[in-house]
């Protein structure tokens, strides 16, 4: 008698375990159509009638909407990131203008420089 009450505990956990798995991949498929949404950038074709709102008109504006609350925002930069600005910019020949960026915001090195810093620098050094 226990041998049945393990399969159909094992039975159970599968099943759990399927559902799961059924879960996740509608989770993927409806994060993989919002990508593909927007990333669409075909326009709706208008009806050429004036005065007119169909749902198409209600429908743009939902999906703008949506878009807009699923735009990210601007990400932090990296010390690579910088790096690799201020090293195009030393190679073309401003190598002393970013030794003294570098100085203006306090620091010998680039690893020295607050992360915080590094969009002003990075301001900075697009004048160069």
């Amino acid at each position: 008698m226990s041998k049945i009450k393990l399969l159909l505990d094992v039975i159970g956990d599968l099943r759990s375990l399927a559902d799961s798995l059924q879960a996740v991949a509608d989770a993927v498929a409806d994060s993989n159509a919002a990508e593909a949404e927007m990333t669409t950038t075909k326009e709706p074709e208008e009806t050429g009638k004036a005065g007119k709102t169909g749902k198409s008109a209600k429908n743009t504006a939902k999906k703008d909407a949506k878009a807009a609350k699923l735009e990210p925002e601007e990400k932090p930069l990296t010390l690579e990131e910088v790096r690799a600005v201020l090293a195009e910019k030393s190679r073309s020949g401003h190598t002393e203008e970013v030794r003294e960026l570098l100085a203006k915001h306090g620091a010998d090195k680039l690893s020295e420089i607050d992360p915080a810093e590094y969009a002003a620098l990075l301001a900075e050094a697009e004048v160069l």
